[in-house]
């Protein structure tokens, strides 16, 4: 039974992830190590900072730079994309706004993901 609930809860989250986010693509080689980038000024209050990363770009990477950015909701944090390694090679997951800092919860977890 309880196996059924959570292939129920998965099916149900595959039917709400955008079909942007849905797209499998797969690079051969590593993204290239992150840029560190300088900010400018805050533009006023309420903004928060997203990091820059590399996108996937043919068979290669484009840097897409930080930039400040306005949270859609009060408490909302950004949690960076980041790449995982698959057998048919590298994969983004994108960023996104939510409700949990997840770089802060997994700290641990982020040696496998950034690359």
């Amino acid at each position: 039974m309880k196996l059924n609930w959570i292939g129920g809860v998965l099916f149900a989250a595959v039917l709400t992830i955008p079909a942007s986010a849905q797209i499998g693509v797969y690079i051969g080689s590593a993204p290239p190590p992150m840029r560190h980038e300088r900010r400018g000024p805050l533009p006023g209050s309420g903004y928060a900072w997203v990091d820059g990363y590399w996108t996937p770009n043919g068979h290669h990477y484009r840097w897409v730079a930080g930039r400040w950015d306005r949270p859609p909701y009060e408490g909302a944090y950004w949690n960076h994309p980041h790449y995982d390694h698959y057998r048919q090679g590298w994969q983004l997951h994108e960023g996104h706004w939510d409700h949990e800092n997840h770089d802060r919860d997994h700290e641990g977890d982020r040696d496998h993901h950034d690359h």
